[in-house]
């Protein structure tokens, strides 16, 4: 904690010794109002604290409207609901229904060392495909973060699924700026927006914002850092699998993916309500459920306005924000995410076959990362890696170009009940870690032993993503140095504790950098989780990549 002020370290003692600094309830008065919120030991909890407009009635997919300051003193002890999302329909590791659900949902929670002045921002995007999750879950608690790091936490509510993310024609026309689609992630913006003016109050540097997110809260940093209208809203990026795939544009279909205008006509239709006004009459929960039967699958929208061009070519061309970033993956991903990988073939012969017909000149390639000694294994790795190893390289190497500092980490480490399940390091396995929330996770999610060991991995893991927020370089006491991505390829892995490398995976990312670029000339093929024996048939190489 080298680098905490001695405030911190003191409100660090109090929260982990079950001590309170003061008994009152604490109250902030902030430019958006009075908030009364509730002392957690040294840390002051506020929760539910709206930043925009409940996005209802005639709101419903339109940008996210200002709130004016509210007059008296607004409670802020029990977080709001959460926004609109499908029930769970089977009890998966990640269920995690909220008590409460509404389309007034558009709420933000804080978590400030009590005292705190000009302190570190992280602002945490939760995950869950853009359709599920909300700020306010266990394992997303800042407290600790808080009390151990000098942080202050926020956690966000945006809009989900049908309601977050539907384009159509008819709302195009509605729109000044003829766009519709990313409602989402136009609250996040709102949210950042809110910080920028708010944060001061409850004692952060409005300077030092750094945004952070995992899954689709990771995609939603990406795209933010491609955003103009995020520009300036944050001061450093946390990308924990984000997955830069083919992405719908408005009104053309690319990519061999229907316009997200298309997509919007047909999920009307389908909901049998063709025009907004039809929309608009039906209930929330009815619509949510109705699109995602219908096969309704959110993303952000390629409007050349929110969202100026492909993601994979705002970084390309070098227009995304010019940060600070910490990225990486999982070993695991797909272990816990099945369905994105394609069945096992028969025999290992049937799936050398099928990668020769599909890779030609790229197959020897593919079949040394992935080869057909261990079909399982291979199946599982392939689509992690074209996913988010590849993505996660990619924003590295993207902002070393820009001249930033970039830190990549792989998280390879299993314990006894995940790995007893087949569920080493799975997908978002490392986020208790970070939030030092390992006795705070999901029902089903399995249990991560009370053990020096682990908690040792989990102090080392906040204190490198805490410090990184402070001052844009990972550090931990007593853990190894972190090196910068840099012309090496630096990283860290978390195993059983912290371990530096170079070169992480070697041939990984050439052999999907050049996958995703022939297909990007075709301009017929997408990218996503369609690879190896999943994979369209590449075209030949000399295409200009």
């Amino acid at each position: 904690m080298r680098f905490l002020p001695r405030l911190a370290a003191c409100a660090a003692a109090a929260f982990l010794t079950g001590g309170a600094l003061a008994a009152e309830a604490p109250t902030v008065q902030a430019p958006a109002g009075t908030l009364e919120g509730r002392a957690a030991g040294a840390v002051d909890v506020f929760m539910g604290i709206p930043y925009a407009r409940p996005p209802v009635g005639l709101l419903r997919w339109k940008p996210p409207a200002d709130l004016p300051a509210w007059a008296g003193v607004r409670s802020a002890v029990e977080p709001g609901a959460a926004c609109m999302q499908p029930r769970p329909r089977q009890a998966s590791i990640y269920a995690n229904p909220p008590a409460r659900m509404d389309e007034d949902c558009l709420f933000l929670n804080i978590w400030a060392p009590r005292g705190a002045k000009d302190a570190p921002v992280l602002v945490w995007v939760h995950g869950g495909s853009l359709t599920g999750g909300y700020g306010h879950e266990q394992a997303y608690d800042g407290a600790r973060l808080a009390a151990e790091q000098g942080l202050i936490v926020v956690s966000v509510n945006y809009r989900l699924g049908v309601l977050g993310y539907l384009a159509h024609p008819a709302l195009s026309a509605e729109s000044p700026d003829k766009v519709s689609g990313n409602y989402g992630l136009l609250d996040q913006i709102a949210a950042l927006r809110w910080v920028r003016r708010n944060i001061g109050a409850f004692g952060g540097d409005a300077g030092n914002v750094t945004l952070a997110g995992e899954f689709a809260g990771a995609l939603s940093v990406m795209y933010l850092m491609a955003a103009p209208d995020a520009r300036g809203l944050f001061a450093k990026a946390i990308a924990q699998s984000a997955y830069m795939i083919s992405t719908p544009e408005l009104k053309d279909e690319r990519f061999g993916t229907p316009s997200a205008e298309m997509i919007g006509t047909y999920v009307a239709g389908t909901l049998g309500a063709p025009t907004p006004a039809a929309l608009r009459n039906m209930d929330a929960e009815k619509l949510v459920e109705g699109a995602a039967k219908a096969g309704y699958f959110p993303l952000g929208t390629v409007d050349g306005k929110v969202l100026p061009r492909q993601p994979v070519d705002s970084f390309d061309r070098g227009e995304q924000a010019p940060v600070p970033l910490l990225a990486g993956f999982n070993s695991g991903e797909i272990r816990s995410l099945r369905f994105l990988a394609p069945p096992v073939p028969a025999s290992p012969a049937a799936y050398e076959a099928e990668i020769r017909n599909r890779y030609g000149d790229l197959a020897e390639a593919f079949l040394r990362l992935y080869p057909s000694g261990d079909l399982e294994e291979s199946i599982l790795a392939a689509p992690r890696d074209a996913l988010y190893g590849w993505t996660a390289e990619r924003l590295a190497r993207a902002q070393t170009a820009q001249g930033q500092p970039a830190y990549l980490y792989y998280f390879d480490h299993g314990y006894p009940e995940a790995d007893a399940k087949g569920l080493h390091a799975f997908h978002a396995a490392e986020i208790p870690y970070v939030f030092r929330t390992t006795d705070r996770t999901p029902p089903y999610w399995p249990r991560v032993p009370d053990t020096p060991a682990e908690q040792r991995l989990s102090a080392a893991m906040s204190g490198y993503w805490a410090s990184f927020a402070a001052t844009g370089r990972p550090a931990a006491a007593g853990e190894p140095a972190w090196a910068p991505f840099g012309a090496e390829g630096a990283y860290m892995a978390f195993r059983g504790t912290p371990q530096p490398g170079t070169d992480l995976m070697p041939g990984m990312f050439a052999l999907h950098e050049e996958t995703v670029c022939r297909r990007r000339l075709t301009g017929t093929m997408p990218w996503h989780w369609n690879t190896g024996v999943a994979s369209p048939v590449l075209p030949a190489g000399g295409t200009g990549c």
